[in-house]
């Protein structure tokens, strides 16, 4: 058994340990401790993995925690949301040159454009005929529940650094993500399961590459990256004991571990080392709670049906059932992403792949959280890093180009109006012309309704007063707001 006070006495009298024995500690801990910043060392100090920064939040929220549902490639809005019988009419005559002279084009620059009508028919749901196309006939069942925004706009046309936009409010890579911000300032509702937690999925044309990155701390400690579930397999790499390892004896080498920690941390008061047992306590808990969420057998057969989900499977579907699990054991931020929406060609047969591996289980999700009282308290966001171009672009048929000047998304749940449509495109799709909303006026808003002032959320790093809003003019869309 590990005796600590034996431990002190022993470095005590013989001061060469602290230099040598326990410097080697140090200094191996410090490796692991060379990619994390101090940048909040003076603002927070770690406590459980609950925490949150003190006075926060600032007021009353009307959400408490994320699920973002991230179609990764970039769904096409012409195809979803945004019906434009003007670009129909033009199908095939050359797209208008007023609109795309000196603009940034990902794959068609220096192409002879052609306007691209709409490849499904749209229909109107919901009191209040919100329009969305064939393509989407299990979101159409929700449309009194969602809000969609059909005026998004942002700033990167190529997929990781559009990404990179989306996540952390800038193409700089190496910021804290918007998952990271969140449980920073407001801690986790659980100390069993990761406050942040990403799952993946594939299914379409060209699945594009997630960096881990994209859910990455930047400055802030690294007890709030992201955690990535494996789609199949153990859920979480190294969870399992090694062979020949009982519980009991890991606690113990937990205990011992942090008891040096804690030691070494009264000379050098690092925030970090305190991230570290922290990391490394939850780790331990993580053993018995993970292995209890990814058991779907207390699951009805109705709900496993509901969302078309099967344990291990690593599906969208399943994906989808585990963020309503995870927000019952009190994560605050669940990114999923969905990765197949790359759509240069063959639109058609790939929207037909990527809606019939989402709709459905996005349609339960929602469905899910309505039947258990969980959407009032509960922001759910649906969308990719940009849109696609109202030009054609053929690769084995049909198809479209990355498009950053109008794109579609959708929000639903805490504190959003469902069954509205807000902002528009113009006539052809191109640009947002109409209560545009900036990527980080999503992200302003999104912080809004977790009971946080964008304006007044901020980190100091390198000398600036850090913020995921950036230093350009946020607004929060108090006109989608309940």
């Amino acid at each position: 058994m590990f005796d600590f006070n034996q431990l002190q006495t022993h470095l005590n009298r013989r001061t060469f340990l602290s230099r040598s024995g326990v410097g080697l500690g140090s200094a191996a801990l410090g490796s692991l401790l060379t990619r994390d910043s101090l940048a909040v060392a003076k603002s927070k100090t770690v406590t459980t993995a609950s925490d949150g920064l003190p006075g926060l939040p600032h007021f009353a929220p009307k959400a408490k925690r994320v699920i973002f549902l991230c179609m990764a490639g970039g769904p096409t809005h012409l195809e979803t949301f945004d019906y434009k019988p003007k670009l129909a009419e033009m199908d095939g005559k050359p797209f208008p040159e007023s609109y795309t002279k000196g603009q940034p084009i990902a794959q068609l620059q220096g192409r002879d454009l052609k306007c691209q009508g709409p490849l499904t028919k749209f229909r109107k749901y919901g009191e209040n005929g919100q329009e969305i196309s064939d393509f989407l006939p299990w979101t159409a069942k929700i449309a009194d529940d969602i809000c969609i925004v059909r005026s998004m706009v942002t700033e990167q046309i190529n997929h990781d650094p559009a990404h990179t936009f989306m996540n952390t409010g800038t193409a700089i890579s190496g910021r804290p993500s918007m998952g990271s911000w969140v449980t920073y300032g407001l801690g986790s509702e659980t100390e069993e399961l990761p406050g942040f937690v990403v799952l993946t999925s594939v299914g379409g044309r060209n699945p594009q590459p997630i960096a881990s990155r994209q859910w990455g701390t930047g400055f802030l400690p690294s007890r709030y990256q992201g955690v990535q579930f494996n789609s199949t397999g153990d859920p979480v790499n190294y969870l399992k004991n090694p062979a020949g390892i009982t519980d009991p004896q890991q606690k113990e080498l937990i205990d011992a571990v942090r008891k040096l920690d804690r030691f070494r941390n009264q000379s050098v008061s690092n925030p970090e080392i305190d991230t570290r047992i922290a990391a490394y306590e939850m780790a331990f808990r993580m053993q018995t709670s993970v292995p209890d969420l990814m058991d779907l057998s207390d699951e009805s057969k109705e709900t496993l049906e509901m969302y078309g989900a099967e344990a291990g499977s690593g599906t969208y579907a399943t994906n989808c059932l585990l963020a309503r699990r995870l927000a019952e054991r009190g994560s605050r931020f669940i990114h999923l992403y969905h990765r197949g929406w790359d759509h240069h060609g063959d639109l058609v047969r790939y929207m037909n792949t990527c809606c019939g591996l989402t709709d459905k289980p996005t349609w339960a999700l929602i469905n899910d959280l309505k039947s258990r009282g969980m959407l009032d308290e509960t922001l759910v966001i649906w969308g990719g890093e940009f849109g696609r171009t109202p030009m054609f672009q053929g690769k084995g048929g049909a198809g479209r180009d990355h498009h950053i000047k109008g794109f579609s998304m959708w929000m639903a749940g805490g504190g959003i109006r469902g069954g509205i449509s807000y902002g528009n495109t113009d006539e052809l799709g191109y640009n947002s012309v109409e209560n545009i909303v900036h990527v980080r006026d999503l992200h302003a808003t999104m912080l809004h309704l977790l009971g946080i002032d964008h304006k007044r959320f901020s980190v100091e790093f390198q000398g600036l007063d850090t913020k995921l809003t950036g230093v350009e003019e946020a607004r929060v869309i108090k006109e989608v707001l309940t």
